[in-house]
């Protein structure tokens, strides 16, 4: 298997919603996007699927290696998609301090940690999740500098939304990113949470909860570039497809207990074309 068909695979067989945005993109920015993505795919794996927390920093610290010689002159990195990575960097102006930040990111989760705020809980955000958007756009290429600013509260409401979804999932195993805060002015406790305790306390919680991506998505909404529209229409397909999914989860009251909410695949083609469509009519842009 090639590095690139290796990276297009990891983010095929991840069912990832960025898949469909991907697909817009001309075929050498769609590889490094790949590249990307399967990074991210792999180093969160790191932090998920193990249960050995040093092997899982150690292994983490090998990332780092692979990161740095992506970089620096010398031997190309070891792993397969990390070569495609170097690759990658090479192409496009992608920041090292946005994958360290990922890797950052990733090796808080081993922590099980809690937050007693949002504003506790913003830093774990921008790693695994703005970082990311400042990569992309990179490789989608901007001219208005508040591309940068778009892709960081973008992500910000693209990892909302996640929590949003998988709150459940994470509670049993021992992540809970739900400010403390707010889970006890809400009378939700993390016993709740892994126990799958729908009533109504838990509603009102997620609302509060997804009133504050809503926000999240209108303040990148309001610093999208115009001018860099036809660059930006794999963001718009990524941010469009996951505020149909909060949409999704809102419509079904928050009932994220029984099963993983999904935006079907025929929605998710309708908001890449409208996106699509979108982008070519002049000062004007999709609504979320």
């Amino acid at each position: 298997m090639s590095l690139r068909s290796l990276s297009a695979t990891l983010t095929r067989r991840s069912r990832s919603n960025f898949y469909y945005a991907f697909l817009t993109l001309p075929r050498p920015r769609r590889d490094a996007l790949y590249a990307v993505y399967a990074f991210c795919r792999i180093v969160d794996d790191v932090a998920d699927l193990g249960r050995d927390a040093g092997a899982q920093r150690a292994q983490l610290a090998r990332w780092r290696e692979d990161v740095a010689r992506c970089f620096e002159p010398g031997p190309p990195p070891d792993h397969p998609v990390a070569r495609q990575l170097a690759a990658a960097v090479r192409a496009y102006p992608i920041p090292r301090t946005a994958l360290e930040a990922i890797i950052d990111g990733c090796e808080m989760d081993l922590a099980r940690a809690r937050y007693e705020t949002f504003e506790d809980l913003r830093p774990y955000c921008d790693r695994v999740a703005s970082a990311v958007g400042l990569c992309c756009i990179e490789i989608f290429g901007y001219t208005d500098p508040r591309a940068r600013e778009y892709a960081v509260h973008l992500g910000t409401a693209l990892q909302l939304t996640n929590i949003l979804r998988d709150v459940g999932v994470d509670a049993r195993d021992g992540r809970v990113y739900l400010p403390q805060k707010e889970l006890r002015e809400f009378g939700v406790g993390e016993a709740d949470l892994i126990a799958g305790r729908h009533g109504e306390a838990f509603v009102r919680l997620m609302r509060h909860q997804a009133a504050r991506a809503r926000q999240f998505y209108a303040t990148a909404a309001a610093a999208y570039p115009v001018v860099d529209a036809r660059s930006l229409i794999a963001a718009e397909i990524m941010g469009g497809i996951y505020h149909a999914l909060l949409e999704e989860i809102e419509a079904r009251r928050f009932a994220v207990f029984d099963e993983r909410i999904t935006v079907p695949v025929r929605r998710k083609v309708a908001i890449a074309l409208r996106c699509w469509a979108a982008a070519r009519l002049p000062r004007r842009r999709r609504v979320a």
